[in-house]
């Protein structure tokens, strides 16, 4: 009866801190999307006020009028969406060299991919804008989506959820006729729906937040994407924040449409990702 009493009194306590932090973790969005509505005096009153005196569009059709907001939505979903298939596609075809098809020098080349992820992407970014300057593609679409198709992070995931499929599939297939492509495309993909879900997820929020990389590679404002396009809010001396918050509302929604269509999957590849290496 003691034990009983001492769990729940467990359980509760572990609720109050599960609410607690997640209250911490939404507060700052919720500020965000409140602060949307409210003029630029309510959003820096002191002491502060969580809801703004009346319910009002008006930060966002100002920003609409001051900032081409609808060219950099247009560049960001572009961007994002053409990048994250592009990273899907391409971590898959590497995972599944390396979870079913055995070559000489598999676990080391898959180690060095791996080796990558401790590389800090801003050390690589002058090499890599001298590298598309010297292509030509700089200040293009093509410049901006190139490094979002490569995720090392991305092909670990893929590379250890295929390694929980049988290879019983692969082998029927094979003695049917089937090339590595078919098998790749018609039985592996299908298998692999939760882990590209969440590479997909991985890639699209990496795409859709990325700052630096935009900042560098592209000059021509029409180019610019939602992010780079936001700073612009920024002034040297002062900030409108109000108009700040409503240009991050629209960018952060596409993010959490994107997320709540695929949590489930994302969820289900984390608790197979570990679970064979």
């Amino acid at each position: 009866m003691i034990l009983n009493k001492r769990a729940r009194v467990n359980k509760i306590c572990v609720q109050i801190i599960l609410l607690a932090t997640s209250f911490l973790m939404i507060f700052p969005l919720l500020w965000m999307f409140l602060g949307a509505f409210k003029n630029n005096n309510e959003v820096i009153q002191m002491p502060p006020t969580l809801l703004p005196s009346s319910v009002n569009f008006d930060n966002f059709k100002t920003i609409s009028e001051l900032f081409p907001i609808g060219r950099f939505l247009f560049n960001s979903v572009f961007v994002a969406v053409i990048a994250t298939l592009l990273q899907v596609l391409f971590c898959a075809m590497a995972a599944y060299a390396f979870a079913k098809i055995k070559f000489k020098g598999r676990e080391i080349v898959f180690t060095i991919f791996l080796v990558t992820m401790m590389i800090p992407s801003q050390l690589t970014m002058i090499t890599l804008y001298r590298i598309f300057v010297g292509l030509g593609i700089s200040n293009s679409y093509l410049g901006l989506i190139l490094p979002g198709t490569y995720n090392a992070l991305g092909i670990f995931l893929m590379r250890q959820h295929m390694s929980t499929l049988s290879d019983s599939f692969i082998e029927a297939a094979l003695v049917d006729g089937s090339t590595q492509f078919r098998i790749f495309w018609r039985i592996i993909l299908p298998l692999c729906k939760p882990a590209l879900a969440t590479v997909g997820i991985l890639g699209f929020m990496s795409a859709w937040n990325t700052f630096l990389w935009p900042l560098i590679i592209i000059s021509d404002t029409n180019l610019s994407t939602l992010p780079l396009g936001l700073s612009k809010i920024q002034g040297r001396w002062t900030t409108e924040w109000n108009l700040l918050m409503a240009g991050d509302v629209i960018s952060t929604i596409p993010i959490l449409i994107v997320y709540l269509f695929t949590q489930k999957y994302f969820i289900k590849s984390l608790a197979h990702s570990g679970v064979k290496g």
